[in-house]
């Protein structure tokens, strides 16, 4: 729903008007790409009784990242299970997963987001020495599709016949951790090279998505079924979709925030993200960087004054996070109770590293690396204090991390708070007053208005149009927005 003032140069705000969300039974398989479809279809069933569906202009897909699957060429027809975002290809077989080793070592770049064990290169490359992708003529037979993809190619193709042939279309995004470069926009030579002979696929992008955009970069219409089907408009369009802790960021800090605006994510992991107008990566601290889409119009990296320039979406996720306080058995009375108890401008003597096992990912990617939490105090209170103090450290390190690798500007400039952790404003404060210690300025952190990555979807569905018309109708203000037919 977007509303305005009767000022011409009015911002327009967006309002949820409707939400629904749907448990995940013992019953449903994650790993089913059918299983999403049929999630998807009962959320919209829920949606048309509140006839919100007849309004939609467009729609924006996020998914987990490195969340993919396989589908049979130029169809919806899933050839193998999904592997999701935490797939690990050394949990497989140790032959096959060494094999894989060898050839990201041999050809991916050093550093480079794409030599993660966990990512989607990985994960394509183990599926083809399970079996190989191409036929004994060399023809594709398997391409590969990330969640995001997957749910909008059910949209868009759901109920045509075979005639109709399906072509994957991925995004900036998801196609990171793929190794799609981000800055030239392109699979890179070593890539297609290691398909080539490393994997032995003879046309490596036919094993591809075969268009890579923009997320909320219009790509297609909705398919005529769906759309009888659920009650949206025949003219509802498809948009690039992104990564759910992208979404979460455009939830948080709007489709158009200035740069050095960042994003803390406190859930059972902690994850930040920081807007930098330069690209940083480092695979050894765990640290990428996603291109930030730039919009038609209004101020700050989205466009406007600085519309020339590019914008990057740079961070990392730690292990360390919330899920820490539940294994050591803290309750949500207890915190709530013990953390009022706790003065913020107060440091803990307890130097933690609070990881629930073995293993971290930013800011060092360290598979060895040991949770600290030793010693135990006797108090309660001063050990919740240790394990925030801990938590907010890594936070702390993470964006000096950010800024010695090169981020523009050096420190975020306010720091945005979501997840489960956000709610405790002991914490907030704690974190403000040591994020500003450490870089010498201070530095705004708060609770964001909106965390849901479903919200920042839906505002990167609406932010890439252009062209506005506004109609008053009842008082209220009615926005037709239309197509803008170029983009960055």
């Amino acid at each position: 729903k977007v509303s305005s003032t009767d000022s011409d140069d009015a911002e327009f705000e967006y309002e949820e008007v409707f939400t629904s969300s749907l448990s995940w039974d013992d019953a449903m398989k994650y790993d089913d790409g059918y299983g999403w479809r049929s999630a998807i279809e009962t959320l919209l069933s829920h949606a048309r009784g509140s006839e919100v569906l007849s309004r939609v202009k467009s729609i924006c897909v996020s998914g987990t990242s490195a969340t993919c699957l396989l589908v049979k060429q130029h169809s919806l027809d899933v050839t193998r299970a999904a592997r999701m975002y935490n797939y690990d290809i050394q949990s497989s077989s140790p032959e096959l997963a060494e094999r894989v080793m060898e050839l990201i070592d041999r050809y991916v770049p050093e550093r480079h987001t794409a030599r993660a064990t966990t990512g989607s290169l990985a994960k394509l490359l183990l599926w083809n020495e399970e079996q190989s992708l191409v036929d004994d003529d060399g023809e594709a037979k398997e391409v590969l599709c990330h969640q995001s993809d997957y749910v909008s190619m059910s949209l868009m193709h759901e109920g045509l016949d075979d005639e109709n042939r399906c072509m994957v279309t991925s995004d900036w995004h998801n196609c990171l951790k793929l190794g799609y470069d981000v800055r030239n926009r392109e699979y890179p030579s070593w890539m297609l090279k290691l398909l080539k002979e490393g994997a032995n696929i003879p046309n490596p992008e036919s094993v591809l998505p075969s268009k890579v955009i923009s997320p909320g970069e219009p790509f297609g219409v909705i398919s005529p079924v769906v759309a009888s089907k659920f009650g949206i408009s025949s003219n509802c369009i498809l948009v690039g979709g992104t990564t759910d802790s992208n979404a979460a960021f455009f939830a948080a800090a709007g489709a158009k925030p200035d740069y050095g605006t960042a994003v803390t994510s406190l859930g059972s992991t902690l994850a930040i993200k920081q807007l930098s107008k330069t690209f940083v990566e480092d695979a050894s601290r765990g640290v990428y960087s996603h291109r930030f889409p730039r919009f038609a119009s209004g101020s700050g990296a989205g466009g406007g004054e600085q519309e020339g320039e590019d914008a990057w979406l740079i961070g990392g996720a730690s292990n360390v996070g919330c899920a820490i306080l539940r294994q050591e058995g803290f309750s949500n009375e207890e915190l709530s109770q013990l953390s009022a108890e706790i003065d913020p401008n107060t440091d803990s003597p307890l130097s933690y590293y609070p990881l629930t096992k073995k293993g971290e990912r930013f800011p060092v990617a360290d598979s060895a690396k040991e949770p600290v939490l030793e010693p135990k105090p006797a108090s309660r209170k001063e050990f919740l204090h240790g394990l925030l103090q801990g938590i907010g450290d890594v936070e702390r390190d993470g964006f000096r991390i950010l800024g010695e690798l090169g981020a523009t500007p050096s420190r975020p400039t306010v720091v945005l708070s979501c997840g489960g952790g956000s709610n405790n404003d002991m914490w907030v404060s704690m974190r403000e007053r040591r994020l500003g210690e450490d870089g010498g300025q201070h530095v705004e952190v708060k609770r964001a208005t909106n965390t849901e990555a479903s919200y920042g979807a839906a505002l990167l569905a609406a932010a890439s149009f252009g062209g506005e018309e506004v109609t008053r109708v009842s008082g209220c203000y009615i926005q037709t927005i239309h197509c803008n037919s170029t983009y960055e």
